[in-house]
Formats: C-alpha cells, structure tokens, sequence
C-alpha cells in the first residue's frame, strides 16, 4: 500500500548551490556590486505617486495588495494578467535577494530564471478562497511574522560568515546556504498567504 504524497504547498522555491569555487572578487564587493539592481527593484516595487485629481493621488506600482483583496471579495476574481505581473516580480526580486545572499555571483536577470526557481500556483478563486478571509490574513500571519525576524537576523549573520567563507576558501558552506534558502522560502510561503493573497492554506513552519 502505497502512501498518498503531501500535496505540494502553492507557492516554491529552490537555489541552485554553488558547487564551485565562486568569484571571491566579486562577492568581497557585493554590496557596491549589486547597488544598480537595487536600485532597479526600489523603482519598481517602490510607490508611484501621480495626480489623479484636485482631490489627491494614485498609487501604482509594487504589490497590487489592496485591489487583489478588493477583487476577491467584492467580484471572487484574481485577474490572470495581475497574478503574472506578481509572479514576475517576486521572482525578479528573489534573484536579487539571492545574490546579496552570496548564493550566486551571476548578476540578477531582469527576465531569465538563471539558479532561483521560483513557483506560485494561479488561483481558483471561487472554489479555493474565501471571499472575506484577505481582511484577516495578516493578523493570522503574526506569528510567522515574528518567527521569520528572528530567522531574518539569524541569516544576516549566516551570510556575514559565508561572505568570510567565500572570500577565504571559494566555497559557499551548505549548512549555512540551505538554512538562507530555507528562510526565504518560509518568507515566500508567507508572503503567498498573506500578500500575494493566492492561497487559504496557512503557510507551514519550517524551512523545507
């Protein structure tokens, strides 16, 4: 008898590990390396301001985090073509998060997968999500929140010490790069549930 498999979590992610002497050069000056995409993440995930009116303005840009909500409860609907802009832009954005973690010295692609796969799965609103579950999500997720700042400091440190790894031997220590993995991939989970808003499942604790 064979045992049925765990239906997998809607949102995934996996790195690629380096198994090769990385670019000691340019991971010891990553930081100044890496200010251009960043700089490019901060414009497009960042706020536009714009005049809509005399009465005030318009918001454009980033996470399209309140018409989503404002979508699946008032018409149950999550526009495909807002869904891909999410999924294209988290997928752009952990590329970057990954390379300022040491665990690639590629530079980001704006466009190709390169090491970082990355998975949200598109919604079937009217079946899978409760219309007026959005308005609580965040507060559900305050436990994962405070669970992952702590996990966030852990992994500043993490990368300080693969950063003296890397710049002294080549080698990105494993331990050290599945626990970063691990962490972004519990903070997908949760931005999936909480942010992106394309499941109802409540995001696991653990790092798998």
């Amino acid at each position: 008898m064979t045992t049925p498999q765990a239906v997998p979590y809607p949102a995934r992610l996996q790195v690629d590990y380096p198994d090769r002497d990385l670019d000691r050069m340019s991971t010891a000056l990553r930081i100044f390396y890496a200010i251009p995409i960043v700089a490019i993440v901060a414009l497009i995930s960042g706020p536009y301001q714009g005049e809509a009116s005399s009465q005030g303005s318009i918001t454009a840009g980033g996470i399209l985090f309140f018409a989503t909500l404002f979508m699946i409860v008032v018409r149950q609907k999550y526009p495909r073509w807002w869904f891909d802009w999410h999924l294209a832009l988290t997928r752009f954005t952990t590329r970057v998060w990954s390379y300022l973690a040491l665990m690639n010295d590629e530079y980001p692609s704006t466009d190709e997968e390169q090491t970082v796969h990355l998975e949200l799965d598109y919604p079937d609103v009217q079946n899978d999500l409760n219309r007026w579950l959005p308005f609580v999500k965040w507060i559900l997720a305050i436990p994962h929140f405070i669970v992952l700042f702590v996990l966030f400091i852990g992994s500043i440190f993490a990368i300080i010490g693969a950063w003296f790894a890397i710049v002294f031997t080549g080698r990105y220590p494993r331990g050290i790069f599945d626990f970063v993995e691990g962490v972004m991939r519990w903070g997908l989970r949760v931005e999936a549930y909480s942010i992106l808003l394309i499941t109802d499942r409540y995001p696991p604790f653990s790092l798998n």
